[in-house]
């Protein structure tokens, strides 16, 4: 089930909200709790069980660390065993596979695949749990005692699938008490529309003029083909996982929460750096906090810190699925990130605005191919394509048609991209503000209902994550 869907829309959420302000504030985690496991279980009822499992392994190593707080080299042990448990969870269900079929290329080993389902959400669930113990261990937050409250915390369905990624230490306070009212509901409802509205009506659109050339081969792209497709999936995949994100925040502000924020405009970004500290920020501050840092962080010198940044974006790329193009992807940012720790940072600084924004986007851009394309023939296809070789014509009619048919959207999409809508609601006078607040909402509200009602194509691409 996805939040822009219509089971969701007017039926599975109308009744979970309905319920939760009815119950009595004592019951209120208990009920979320089992509407949770609903939401979770509504595809693939059988990972239900792995998910109470997870929940299960998690909430009593924290009551062990707890307990055993005084002996610090036992409590270790405890976190260390837990932390493998979750990571061996992850790895059978999510690259088991991948370990099997490259293994079974070794002459005289084979491995037969086992086609599991990947249960939605592991890697984003798998985080957040292990982010419990671990700051636990490190006094950074409290032991929780209750298990429908945990387990209330690790299923909350607004961010369980598809993030940001929430560390317990966030909502620590917030399981216990959320402070409700009518304005905190109404910002909620905004958030939520908004993020229908990314997802519906820009990240849908989008997302079919990149379908359209992802599966082109060698001898149909154009050199203005392959751009105009990969800038489509750069515009789709941010609005789809940006839209995701203000949905689960505003659901989190209706039912009392508050999550931090996981976007902030990444591609007006004028380095690789700021780019990642803009983008999925919630991943990028879990590796620093529970990776990065441990590893050394920045104190150990240079070769130290250019091992841990390979390190944490081999990770970081492996993280998003079981493919070698992922690792690929990963180590591609781990080189730009190394390069502009050593030297080109500090000459971005001093560099023309539009040229340092320029080498941000295309960067970003570039880097999408390999995140998107299964296979690396297909890559290296694209890629000659973009850059005019493998025989790759410059354009063709049809490029043209659908520049000019796309162009309207893709125009909204680039716009939007950038803090100057934010800019010119500010400049309103305050009456002014909240009219034209209520109208864009309501409109597109009533066009992402249209579309849903209609439409075939609802993709939620962090999904397989």
């Amino acid at each position: 089930m996805v939040f822009s869907s219509i089971p969701f829309l007017f039926l599975y959420f109308p009744i979970v909200l309905a319920i939760y302000y009815i119950a009595p504030l004592r019951w209120r985690n208990a009920w979320l709790f089992a509407a949770n496991l609903v939401f979770y279980g509504w595809g693939e009822p059988v990972y239900i069980l792995l998910m109470l499992f997870s929940i299960t392994i998690n909430y009593v190593s924290g009551l062990l660390i707890e307990k055993y707080r005084a002996n610090d080299r036992l409590a270790r042990r405890f976190l260390i065993g837990n932390t493998a448990l979750n990571l061996l969870l992850l790895m059978f269900f999510k690259y088991f596979d991948l370990f099997a079929e490259t293994l079974s290329l070794i002459p005289g080993i084979e491995i037969a695949p086992l086609g599991l389902t990947l249960p939605i959400g592991i890697s984003f669930y798998t985080f957040q749990t292990m982010s419990y113990p671990i700051d636990l261990y490190r006094g950074d937050s409290a032991v929780q005692r209750n298990y429908i409250s945990f387990g209330t915390y690790v299923t909350l369905f607004p961010q369980l699938i598809a993030g940001p990624i929430v560390r317990y230490k966030d909502v620590d306070d917030q399981l216990s008490y959320r402070e409700h009212s009518t304005a905190k509901f109404a910002s909620g409802v905004t958030r939520f529309l908004v993020g229908v509205g990314k997802k519906v009506l820009i990240a849908n659109q989008i997302g079919q003029l990149w379908d359209t050339y992802a599966v082109m081969g060698a001898g149909e792209l154009t050199m203005m083909g392959s751009w105009l497709g990969i800038i489509a999936f750069s515009l789709q995949i941010y609005f789809d996982f940006s839209g995701y994100s203000d949905m689960a925040i505003g659901l989190g502000r209706m039912l009392g929460f508050e999550f931090l924020e996981n976007f902030n405009y990444p591609y007006i970004s004028r380095s690789v750096t700021e780019f990642w500290r803009r983008w999925h920020m919630s991943l990028g501050t879990w590796f620093r906090d529970y990776v990065y840092i441990p590893l050394g962080g920045n104190r150990r010198g240079m070769p130290r810190q250019i091992f841990n940044i390979l390190v944490v974006w081999a990770l970081t790329g492996f993280w998003h699925g079981a493919n070698w193009t992922f690792l690929l992807w990963g180590l591609y940012y781990a080189l730009f990130l190394i390069i502009e720790k050593l030297f080109l940072l500090k000459w971005l600084d001093r560099a023309p605005r539009a040229v340092s924004h320029i080498y941000a986007l295309l960067i970003a851009v570039c880097g999408w191919v390999l995140f998107q394309l299964d296979t690396l023939p297909q890559v290296f296809t694209y890629y000659a394509a973009m850059f005019g070789m493998g025989g790759a014509g410059l354009s063709c009619s049809a490029d043209l048609y659908r520049l000019l048919n796309y162009g309207p959207i893709l125009l909204i999409a680039v716009l939007s991209c950038t803090p100057l809508g934010s800019r010119l609601y500010a400049r309103l006078p305050e009456r002014a503000r909240g009219i034209v607040a209520c109208a864009l909402v309501l409109l597109g509200m009533i066009l992402s209902t249209a579309y849903l009602v209609d439409a075939t194509y609802n993709p939620f691409l962090y999904f397989r994550f």
